[in-house]
């Protein structure tokens, strides 16, 4: 199946998918789709709540493509490539509409950030999570303001010099980026869909001033995110970097 991002609008509620092959790991263009599609559903009249999820039963977001990070051979192509998750996370961000994370499985790097910045995240007892960028060089620079507004410094840093290790899901609940986690897939879809509904019987412009003071002191990150893009982009040239991922291919 070939990749892609899709929405769909029922009852007020936009569900958002995104897929890609390679274990919904996400090219520049998907990101693009991605960050574009959340700007039209949070615009849009007839919807007032938005779900977020992936394709398939198994992981969330591998990350970002791998693929396109091997093919990086300077600091300016390496700023755009990283901040395709960079724009992803200000869509979301500045959407006006309350963001449900629907979580199924692993979610790595990226795709952290991704969970992160969603409103209200719900998730599976697979939703184990890894920032797994310092193991090839690099480090989770665009992502980690998004992580660390959720769960804190101290969750954030852990996992991100902890690099190798998946932290369970019910860690992850603990540190509060997963409001819920239930033992099925079908379950937490039952879950999901039964809490859109009930906020679409909430005031629409309460939601979304809430969501304004949610997201204060955020005002920022339009720059702050692309100046850590940059960081990322510089670092991925490093001799380090591109001997390891030699190493990965």
């Amino acid at each position: 199946m070939d990749a892609y991002v899709k929405h769909d609008i029922q009852d007020n509620i936009a569900t958002i998918e995104f897929f890609h092959p390679e274990q919904n790991s996400l090219p520049g263009n998907i990101l693009a789709q991605l960050a574009e599609t959340i700007t039209n559903m949070g615009n849009h009249a007839d919807v007032r709540v938005i779900i977020l999820k992936s394709g398939g039963d198994r992981t969330f977001c591998a990350g970002a493509s791998f693929k396109e990070l091997m093919a990086i051979n300077d600091a300016a192509t390496g700023k755009v490539f990283f901040s395709g998750f960079a724009n992803v996370i200000n869509a979301m961000r500045k959407c006006p509409k309350f963001i449900i994370g629907r979580i199924q499985g692993k979610t790595v790097g990226g795709g952290v950030g991704i969970a992160a910045s969603t409103d209200y995240c719900m998730a599976t007892q697979f939703a184990a999570i890894k920032l797994s960028e310092l193991n090839v060089g690099i480090g989770p620079f665009v992502v980690s303001p998004a992580i660390e507004r959720k769960m804190g410094v101290s969750a954030m840093s852990q996992i991100a010099i902890d690099a190798n290790t998946f932290y369970e899901a019910s860690w992850a609940r603990e540190k509060g980026l997963y409001a819920t986690v239930y033992e099925s897939i079908e379950a937490m879809d039952t879950a999901v869909a039964a809490f859109a509904k009930h906020l679409c019987t909430y005031n629409p412009e309460a939601m979304s001033e809430m969501k304004k003071k949610f997201w204060r002191g955020t005002d920022d990150w339009d720059d702050m995110l692309a100046e850590r893009a940059a960081i990322s982009g510089k670092l991925v040239l490093s001799d380090f970097t591109k001997e390891t991922l030699k190493k990965f291919k």
